[in-house]
Formats: structure tokens, sequence, C-alpha cells
């Protein structure tokens, strides 16, 4: 998994399809780390892939504010 990733977890909300890329960014950027470590045993991708599993979890937290704020203001989700 590439640290420097530029993903942004505490952005204002932006539109569901830009949301969702995101996600399928981050689970695409930890695959070749999943697999070093489960099919391998190779430890060290096992740290990467536990980082990456927290950012997945930051990532989700934010997203569901962001879900939760539109939902209690009663407005649109962006587009």
């Amino acid at each position: 998994m590439n640290t420097e990733d530029t993903t942004n977890t505490e952005a204002p909300a932006t539109s569901p399809i830009s949301r969702f890329e995101e996600l399928k960014a981050l689970v695409a950027s930890a695959e070749a780390d999943f697999l070093k470590f489960y099919n391998d045993g190779n430890k060290a991708a096992g740290t990467r892939v536990r980082a990456a599993m927290q950012e997945l979890k930051n990532f989700a937290q934010t997203v569901r504010n962001e879900v939760q704020t539109i939902k209690n203001d009663g407005s649109k989700a962006p587009d």
C-alpha cells in the first residue's frame, strides 16, 4: 500500500460517485499486500494490510458521517 496516497477522509461532502471511486481505489491498493500476506506469509505485507484496513475504517466513518448529515439536513446528496 502506498502511504503517500492523497485520499482526504476529512473533506467536505463530495459526489457519491467520487466517494465510491475512492473506496474502490483504497481496496484495490491493498490487494497486492493481501495476496502477499495470505498466500506467501509475508509478515511485512500483513503490517501493510492492517494499515490499509485502518485507512478503510477511517474512510468508512467519514462517509457514514456525511450520510448522516445529509439525511438529517433533509437535503439532497451533492452531485
